[in-house]
Parts: structure tokens; C-alpha cells; sequence
């Protein structure tokens, strides 16, 4: 069954089943305008995070069955409460008991061989597959629903569909979780209710007390958790939570992963002091610590190793340069587990985001960054060529929302903005037309309308082609001069102009079809004539140049509507991880190139109650997007 048909059982499911988000819908647009300035607001003047401080924390040990264990298996997904087709996959996908993974087919060969684990498979690398069991600790990297947080809205978009994914395990997985700039947008309220309780959630087993977590694993690795809030600093009860469960902990040859809820190491690309928070907890908790015998900081020879990330809704990894690399490398860079690994991987559930307009290299800290201890001089880190989407493929994805054949295609994906574009045509032909009675010494549009002979006809048709050409000359113009270059019309002014185009060309067309009416008609129904070109006209016309203005954007918030006006619900995927008994760390980087959209039923019994959940009635097939990256624990002095 589709789903459709699933909530017409949600009583049974105990949640409703949702369609995605529709981010330019004009609902969606106006309650996340209204709720990011309340967080805004929370994150000023009612920060959650101070009063945590009076919760008890301690350190969480995993797996929960086995703390003395040798090795770890570790799923990592964030951006995943969206809508249930793509959220109930890949939770489908974390809960099986074991899951079959599709190698590439063949290696690269500027890659050198694979560095592929032991992980039990007969096959070679760069080729067959691999069967990877569950993990044990399951980390949720931000963003655990949308558009914005409630209890209601975790039931249905993040609660219900991993709770239906695995009802229970005789050897519950620990689930940890950050959250999110849409966790935040209620002040943490029903975050903290749902995931600091120490609740189950189906077969997951939560144990965290606040918004950040630090986690002891097998062979002296650590996982830490951080909530930034909202680009915010780290308040003192956090910071202080790890200078005491932490730090003091941290041994020579300790190895530490840290996710994060934002890549903020690509943000420094452009916000030079981006990174400033998590450069400073490197230095000042797993590196150094205060050494009080002293007054004095000490080395802890500890070093992360691996940094995490979701909030950008695609997979892309950037590897540390070693100082033996050749000047100049990029990312071809050849596998070395000496390297640290940066990775965002936020394909958990929301909508696909572009790739291809990643920078290729970051030096980190930046050099412009304002910290006043920052290690120098910067270390670059070069973007992985395999990226997920990849580039080719993500130039080839955003120019779908101004396709009308592609069914991502604005107004067919987002219906509410076509209603949108047609009542803002109708007022805006209004406007144009009483403009155009003045021009013509009419007493009203309607009237303009009716005595306009051809040489007014040419004249809207003239203004309309001028409105909707002059961003172009502009454009192109600027690209003349020395140092820029040529480059479609982007900008506020041209959204502006090429809907007013669109307007006048709604005139026109209401001009040329008013000629056959009797004189003798009442003028209102050439005024209902207007209203109903200009919506017909804004709904299609408009809503067509609004995309293509928002594809030739190429930063900022508009830049991202590129996608997420397309609410794709494919190409999802997760990252599973693997610390072994010789304390090597292996990241296998899996993909989910199609949901599942056929459901059917099973039944769940326990000791209170029967009840049913949603089953694909064909998992989707899980692939590589690339081959195991390995990454050494740090060396001992």
C-alpha cells in the first residue's frame, strides 16, 4: 500500500504517516519565519542549555549488552523526521539485522587499492558486497523533525516510523541525540522530553540527560556529542560537563570522534570565524587540559580523529593533507588512515541538497579567524572526489525545479506556491493596470482594457519584454568588466522585475481577449477577465521565472531553495562505522538510491498490546557511495 492508504491505519500505527515538507509552500514559509525568530529569541535571552546544568550527567558507556566488548559497530543519521517514505526507509535500513551493501564496482585508480576491513566478506575490494550486522550504538546527528519541533510532530515524522522499524531487540542499541536548528526552534522543550529521559524508543534504548553526550567505546575511543546551539557559544554547564566526564579521562593514544550539528569547516569558506567554537573545544578539552598541581595546561595526547556533521542533506568527506602530500593536491588525495576525516553526511530522511558547489579545499582555522589561540599554521583538508549526490549529478538535480516537465518541478511540487503566485498577480495587475489607465487617460483598468487600440497593445508587449530582458542586460553588462564574468540575473531586483513582466503581460493577453466582447457586457466581467488571466498567467509564468531565479542564484538562502523547493525524497543514505579489535576505525559511507513506496502491514505483539507497522514490502538496496575509509587510532608518544 502507498502512503495513501497508511493513514487510513494510523490509529492502528499509532502515528500518521506524513508526505514530506513542502519548504516553499507559503504555510510552510510563514510558520518557519515566525518560529526561527522565536529560537532567535530562546537563543538570547532563554538558553535551555544554562538550565541543564542542574540535570545529573555522567559518561554513557557502549554497547549496552557488552561494555568490556573489543569492537563497535556505530550507525550515524541525521536530518531524518521528514517524510515518512524517506524517513521509514532508512530507518528500515539502520534496524535490519544485517544488512547486505553493494560494492563498487571497480576501484578508481587514482585511489590506490581499498583499504576495506575485515568485515567477514569473501569478496575483493572494489567489487561483490558486504554483509555489515546492526549496530549497537545508534547516533542521530540533528534535525530529528520538520519544519519545526513539537511532540506531535516527533510522533509522526521521527518516533512512530524508528519505533515501527524495530518494535524491540533482545540487546538494545544505545540511541544518543543532538539536536538541530528545527530541534531548537521550541527551545529544546519537547527534544529534551522525548530523547534526556531515558525512554525507549521501539528497540532503541536512549541515556542521555541533556543536549550533549559523551560516549566511551571500545579500544580508547570516545564519542562526543556538542550541542551548538543555533551558532551559539558553549555555555558554561556543557563545557564544564566535559572538563569533568571527559578531559580528565583522556590518556596518550586516546582517539575521539565529535559530531557536531552544522559543518561549520565548510561555513569558515565564507565565515572566517565559523569554526572558532569547535577549533577551541579541540585545543582546550581533548588536547590540552588545565592542570590545577601546575596552574597550567598539559597535553592530554589525546586527538580527534574523525569530526560528523549532518544539517547539509548530502555526504561529502574532506581529508587531512599530510605534510608529504604533494603542494597542490586535491581530492585525489590517496587513502592514508593517518588522515583526519571531516564528513557531513545529513541524508537521513529530508530533502536532497546539492553538491557542487563545495569548496575543494579548507584551511582550518581559516587565517582570518579571530581567535586568539589558534594553531598555525592552518591545516588543509581536501574535499573526497566521490560526494553523494555526485557533481555531475547534483548540477544535473537542481535544475529540476524549473523544468515543467520534472515532477520537482516548483509549482507541481509546492501547489500552495502557485496559489500564491496567482492571488499576488491578481494584485499585482491591479496595480499595473491602473498604471496603464493613467498612461491611456482612462478612468480605470477596466476601461483601459477596453479602449486600448494596437498601439497600446505594442506598447505592454514592448514593457514586458524590457522588464523581463533588462536583468539580463545588467548582468551581462557587469560581466564585461574587468575582473567578472558573465553570469545569469540573480538578486532581489530581478525576482522583482521579472514578476512585474508577468504582470504586464497578463494586460496584454487580457487586452487581446477583451477585443471580441460586446460593448454591451458589463465591466465586470472584463474585470473578472483580468483576474483570472493574471492567475492563470502567475501561477504558470510566474512561478516558472521565480524558478528560474532562484536556479541562477548561486548563494544565500535562495541558492538552497534550489533544492529544498524540490523536496526530492530519493537518494538517501547513512553512515555505518567500525571500530575493530586493533583499534582501527572503518567508515562505510552507504546510500539508498530509492525509497521504498510500497508498504504493507505486520503485526507487533507485547505484553500490553497488539498493534501493527508499516513493513517495505521491498527494502531498498544499500550501496557504497564509496570504498571503507580507514582511519588509524592516534599514535602513542
Amino acid at each position: 500500500m502507498d502512503l495513501h492508504e497508511l493513514r487510513k491505519h494510523a490509529a492502528a500505527l499509532r502515528f500518521t504517516p506524513q508526505d514530506p515538507v513542502r519548504w516553499l509552500a507559503p504555510k510552510e514559509l510563514a510558520r518557519t519565519a515566525v518560529k526561527v525568530g522565536l529560537a532567535a529569541v530562546f537563543a538570547d535571552y532563554a538558553d535551555k542549555r544554562e538550565i541543564q546544568g542542574a540535570l545529573e550527567a555522567g559518561l554513557l558507556r557502549a554497547p549496552l549488552s557488552d561494555p568490556g566488548a573489543e569492537e563497535i559497530w556505530i550507525d550515524f543519521a541525521a536530518d531524518l523526521g521528514d517524510g515518512f517514505e524517506a524517513t521509514g526507509s532508512v530507518a528500515s535500513a539502520l534496524a535490519a539485522d544485517r544488512q547486505t551493501v553493494t560494492r563498487q564496482t571497480a576501484t578508481r585508480p587514482d585511489e590506490g587499492p581499498a583499504e576495506g576491513p575485515d568485515d567477514g566478506s569473501d569478496e575483493g575490494p572494489g567489487r561483490g558486497s558486504l554483509s555489515l550486522p546492526r549496530a549497537s550504538l545508534l547516533v542521530l546527528g540533528g534535525d530529528q523533525v520538520y519544519p519545526v519541533a513539537s511532540t506531535t510532530a516527533y510522533e509522526d515524522r521521527m518516533k512512530g516510523p524508528y519505533r515501527a522499524a524495530l518494535p524491540s531487540a533482545p540487546d538494545p542499541p544505545l540511541m544518543v541525540v543532538l539536536p538541530g536548528n528545527h530541534d531548537w526552534y521550541d527551545g529544546l522543550t519537547a527534544f529534551l522530553r522525548i530523547f534526556a529521559q531515558g525512554r525507549r524508543i521501539g528497540g532503541w534504548q536512549t541515556g542521555q540527560t541533556r543536549s550533549y553526550f559523551a560516549v566511551k567505546l571500545p579500544q580508547r575511543w570516545w564519542l562526543v556529542g556538542l550541542d551548538s546551539q543555533l551558532d551559539s557559544y558553549f555555555d558554561d554547564p556543557q563545557r564544564r560537563y566535559f572538563e569533568s566526564c571527559l578531559t580528565p579521562r583522556l590518556l596518550p593514544g586516546d582517539s575521539v570522534i565529535v559530531c557536531s550539528a552544522e559543518p561549520t569547516w565548510v561555513k569558515s569558506e565564507e565565515e572566517s570565524n565559523a569554526f572558532n567554537s569547535l577549533h577551541w573545544f579541540d585545543r582546550n578539552v581533548i588536547r590540552t587540559r588545565f592542570d590545577r598541581a601546575t596552574g597550567r595546561r598539559e597535553d592530554t595526547g589525546a586527538s580527534i580523529r574523525l569530526w560528523l556533521t549532518g544539517d547539509a542533506h548530502h555526504y561529502a568527506r574532506y581529508a587531512e593533507r599530510l605534510p608529504e602530500d604533494p603542494p597542490g593536491s586535491d581530492g585525489a588525495l590517496p587513502p592514508d588512515p593517518r588522515r583526519r576525516q571531516m564528513v557531513t553526511c545529513g541524508l537521513g530522511g529530508a530533502f536532497l541538497a546539492a553538491t557542487h558547489r563545495l569548496p575543494k579545499v579548507l584551511p582550518l582555522p581559516p587565517a582570518g579567524s579571530r581567535m586568539r589561540e589558534k594553531d598555525g599554521p592552518p591545516v588543509p583538508f581536501a574535499l573526497a572526489q566521490q560526494t553523494y549526490p555526485d557533481e555531475k549529478e547534483s548540477r544535473s538535480l537542481v535544475r529540476g525545479i524549473a523544468k515543467p516537465w520534472s515532477r520537482c518541478w516548483l509549482p507541481r511540487r509546492n501547489p500552495g506556491f502557485a496559489v500564491l503566485a496567482a492571488v499576488l498577480h491578481m494584485v499585482l495587475v491591479l496595480v499595473v493596470g491602473c498604471g496603464f489607465a493613467l498612461a491611456t487617460g482612462s478612468r480605470n483598468p477596466v476601461d483601459a482594457v477596453r479602449t486600448a487600440d494596437p498601439e497600446d497593445l505594442t506598447g505592454l508587449l514592448c514593457a514586458s519584454a524590457a522588464l523581463f530582458v533588462l536583468p539580463f542586460v545588467a548582468g551581462w553588462g557587469r560581466g564585461l568588466l574587468p575582473g567578472r564574468r558573465l553570469r545569469p540575473p540573480s538578486g532581489r531586483g530581478t525576482a522583482v522585475l521579472f514578476q512585474l513582466a508577468v504582470a504586464v503581460a497578463a494586460l496584454a493577453v487580457t487586452v487581446v481577449s477583451a477585443r471580441p466582447v460586446p460593448p454591451s457586457w458589463n465591466g465586470v466581467w472584463v474585470l473578472l477577465m483580468l483576474l483570472a488571466v493574471a492567475a492563470v498567467l502567475g501561477a504558470l509564468l510566474g512561478s516558472q521565472l521565480f524558478a528560474l531565479w532562484v536556479l541562477w542564484t548561486d548563494r544565500g538562502v535562495v541558492a538552497e531553495w534550489q533544492m529544498s523547493g524540490q523536496s526530492i525524497d530519493d537518494h538517501k543514505g547513512f553512515l555505518r562505522m567500525h571500530i575493530a579489535p586493533d583499534g582501527t576505525l572503518t567508515l562505510f559511507p552507504l546510500a539508498l538510491d530509492a525509497t521504498c513506496r510500497d508498504w504493507h502491514l505486520a503485526e507487533v505483539a507485547n505484553a500490553r498490546t497488539a498493534w501493527v507497522r508499516p513493513v517495505p514490502a521491498r527494502p531498498p538496496a544499500v550501496r557504497l557511495i564509496e570504498e571503507p575509509v580507514v582511519i588509524a587510532r592516534t599514535p602513542r608518544p
